[in-house]
């Protein structure tokens, strides 16, 4: 697997680990109220939308890389 190949496969795995975290504190703040919860989740889904961009900007930097 290739360094570019592995980078997607990191991002990825990190979108949904960060998705999933986002899902689990709003949970969270829909049973306790719990401001910090909130917090939480707003900072998940930023993390995950931040991982888009960055993944979407490696892409264009390394179209010309093989995967192999």
């Amino acid at each position: 697997m290739s360094l570019k190949a592995f980078h997607f496969v990191f991002i990825g795995a990190s979108i949904l680990l960060s998705l999933g975290f986002a899902a689990w504190a709003a949970r969270e703040f829909a049973a306790n109220g719990s401001a910090l919860s909130a917090i939480f989740a707003l900072t998940g889904l930023a993390a995950a939308a931040g991982l888009v961009r960055y993944g979407v900007g490696i892409a264009r930097k390394l179209k010309h890389v093989s995967y192999i």
